[in-house]
C-alpha cells in the first residue's frame, strides 16, 4: 500500500497594503528644506505645489495675464534661490511664498506706474517745448507786423533814420552822413521817432 504525497496547501493571500504602509507625502516646509540643500527633485514638487496659487494671486494684483505670468516664474525662482531662509518657526511654507508672490506683484505694478509716470512727464515737457517754440514764433511774427505797421506811421526822414541806427548798425553821424542831413536833424528824428515808436506799441516809458 502505498502512501500518497501530502499534497501543498496553497499559500494564504498577502493582505494588501493599507495607507498606513504607505511613505508620507512631502509637505511643502519638507520641500523647502530640501531644495534649500540644492534638490531639483524637491523643487520640481514644489512647483508644482505652489505654482498654481501662486499666479492666482499675482494675478489678482496685476490683471495682466501676461505680466501676472512672468512674475510669477520670478517668483518661483526666488524660492529656489531664497528657500534656504524659509524658517517653519515663523509660519507655514504657504505663508512665505504667497507673502513673497505678493511682495513681487506690488513691485511690479509701481514700477509699472513709475515707467507711465516718466513717459508721460516726458511727453507733457515735449509738449510744452513744441507750444512755446510756437508761441515765441507767433509772437516775434507779431511784433514784427506791429513794428512795421507803427514804422509806417512815421515820417520818411524819422522812418529811415531808425531804419539806418537800429536795423542796419550805423551811428548818428554815419546816418546824418548816408541821409546828408545835419547831426541834430537826425538826432531830434530819432528821439521824435522813437517816442511815437513807443507809443504806438504801448511800451511804458
Amino acid at each position: 500500500m502505498t502512501t500518497s504525497e501530502p499534497q501543498s496547501r496553497p499559500a494564504a493571500p498577502r493582505p494588501a497594503p493599507t495607507l498606513a504602509d504607505e511613505p508620507a507625502a512631502a509637505t511643502a516646509e519638507d520641500l523647502l528644506a530640501a531644495v534649500a540643500l540644492g534638490d531639483q527633485q524637491a523643487f520640481a514638487q514644489l512647483y508644482d505645489l505652489m505654482s498654481s496659487r501662486v499666479y492666482g494671486l499675482v494675478r489678482r494684483v496685476l490683471r495682466d495675464p501676461a505680466q501676472a505670468e512672468e512674475v510669477g516664474q520670478e517668483v518661483m525662482l526666488e524660492i529656489w534661490r531664497r528657500a534656504s531662509r524659509f524658517d517653519r518657526a515663523r509660519g507655514s511654507a504657504l505663508s512665505w511664498v504667497m507673502t513673497m508672490a505678493h511682495a513681487r506683484a506690488v513691485d511690479r505694478v509701481r514700477s509699472e506706474q513709475s515707467s507711465t509716470d516718466r513717459d508721460l512727464k516726458y511727453a507733457t515737457q515735449s509738449v510744452q517745448r513744441d507750444v512755446d517754440v510756437v508761441v515765441d514764433a507767433v509772437e516775434l511774427s507779431l511784433e514784427k507786423r506791429q513794428v512795421q505797421r507803427c514804422l509806417g506811421g512815421l515820417t520818411a526822414l524819422q522812418r529811415e533814420s531808425i531804419n539806418l541806427a537800429y536795423y542796419s548798425g550805423y551811428t548818428q553821424a554815419e546816418v546824418a552822413a548816408a541821409l546828408k542831413v545835419p547831426l541834430g536833424t537826425v538826432k531830434t528824428r530819432l528821439r521824435d521817432g522813437l517816442i511815437r515808436l513807443r507809443d504806438c506799441l504801448g511800451v511804458a516809458s
